[in-house]
């Protein structure tokens, strides 16, 4: 398998895997590569640098810094509540629900008590605990 990087005519940039050099001209001519950004199938190959493999391992990613880790917090706050449900202190009543099949399978958020959270993990119902940072830094 090879990785190209590709570039439609109207300057988006993406990556594309082929069998082969050839395998690419091959769907090239035939018009079966598209830019994922526009549909176009004015597709070339773009300047890439080589990738070399290294023989030691790579260094381990560093801790974001406290501002940085706020952000991030504050998009996945954005993320969960405007694609979850929020449904309060029945946090574990309804994820026991959506479990055991009684309630539409949906991501939802809320309250539950570590002894709840405990519980609801025993039972083999995967619960997660975010840090619930405020919104925004106003």
């Amino acid at each position: 398998m090879i990785l190209f990087k590709l570039r439609c005519g109207s300057g988006h940039e993406f990556e594309g895997w082929f069998r082969d050099g050839a395998a690419y001209e091959r769907q090239a001519q035939r018009g079966q590569i598209a830019c994922p950004d526009c549909a176009s199938k004015a597709i070339e190959k773009a300047p890439m640098a080589p990738r070399v493999a290294r023989s030691a391992p790579a260094e381990a990613p560093t801790a974001p810094a406290p501002d940085q880790l706020r952000q991030m917090l504050q998009q996945l706050r954005r993320h969960v509540e405007t694609h979850c449900d929020y449904v309060g202190e029945r946090f574990a009543e309804e994820a026991r629900r959506i479990h055991n099949g009684e309630s539409e399978a949906r991501g939802i958020y809320g309250e539950a008590s570590d002894d709840e959270a405990q519980s609801l993990s025993e039972d083999g119902i995967e619960v997660a605990r975010i840090p619930w940072v405020p919104p925004s830094d106003a």
